[in-house]
């Protein structure tokens, strides 16, 4: 749940200074994937100014019309915003019980939101923590869908070395949580 919460934050928003700097701080291993891309993830933002990687969320995210990079999974699913993977994931919500934030005017697809309900649905923010099986079942239909395929183009983008090792952790995760479901 920590993973996918620190995910989203730094997806959701531009990280301040103190952020960035709590992620320069990270120390990850050398023995795994996802360690090594931390350890990267902390490079990179020991290299980072507060400033330069808000302005480059918001030319990736945001854009003048349009970031370079969309962060719904309509979007990814269907090549179009507000589509049936949204609705989808609406009914979902509401079946589990969990309401959207009326304070975020993006819709519940983008990528910081679906991170942050699977993070909730595993330690019961939305009351009980789900069961294995059910948590698989969220992260079946709504982000193995399309967050490894965002995590790549995050990861590839050469306008910011702190975004680019952020898309690198958020693949080596999601492919660690897609072997780990693998085994439920």
């Amino acid at each position: 749940a920590a993973l996918y919460r620190f995910l989203s934050l730094y997806l959701s928003k531009p990280p301040d200074a103190e952020a960035i700097d709590s992620v320069a701080a990270l120390k990850g291993d050398t023995s795994s994937s996802l360690g090594r891309a931390l350890t990267a993830l902390a490079v990179a933002a020991q290299s980072s100014a507060a400033l330069a990687v808000d302005r480059a969320y918001h030319d990736l995210f945001i854009g003048l019309g349009r970031g370079e990079l969309v962060p719904y999974g309509s979007y990814y699913l269907t090549g179009f915003l507000q589509e049936k993977p949204l609705a989808k994931l609406r009914q979902d919500m509401s079946r589990l019980g969990i309401a959207r934030n009326l304070a975020v005017s993006e819709p519940e697809d983008h990528v910081a939101s679906e991170l942050e309900i699977m993070a909730g649905l595993i330690d019961g923010a939305f009351g009980a923590p789900l069961s294995l099986h059910r948590q698989q079942a969220f992260f079946d239909t709504h982000l193995s869908s399309w967050l490894p395929v965002f995590f790549r183009d995050l990861e590839q983008v050469r306008t910011s070395a702190f975004y680019a090792a952020l898309g690198r952790v958020g693949r080596e995760f999601i492919a660690v949580e897609t072997d780990a479901f693998a085994m439920v």
